[in-house]
């Protein structure tokens, strides 16, 4: 598996966060993709391999996903920049997600 992939986990309904859209940036040439995550909470590729070297940024938007929820949140968008060394590498990018508070880490 190579490319970009991103799973994000809703940790207070214990439950994926299903319809959260997803917006991928690069430093040099602004927004590249965009999607919405599956019944999983998962976007399995959201940018195929090989990957340009640079400077990236996920933009969830997190706002709009707990509006819908009816839930008040703090962050109305979480924003995760990282940078890609290996173009031919798998990088998977995953958010666990609250109203009040977010973790990510480089997943496999």
């Amino acid at each position: 598996m190579s490319g970009l992939s991103t799973h994000v986990l809703d940790a207070v309904h214990g439950a994926p966060a299903v319809g959260l859209r997803v917006s991928l940036f690069h430093a040099k040439n602004g927004e590249i993709a965009t999607a919405t995550t599956d019944a999983d909470g998962r976007v399995p590729e959201l940018l195929p391999a090989p990957i340009e070297v640079g400077n990236y940024r996920l933009s969830f938007d997190t706002g709009s996903y707990f509006e819908v929820l009816n839930t008040p949140t703090f962050y109305p968008e979480v924003s995760v920049s990282f940078t890609v060394t290996d173009p031919n590498a798998h990088h998977h990018v995953p958010l666990l997600l609250s109203p009040f508070a977010y973790s990510t880490y480089r997943g496999s």
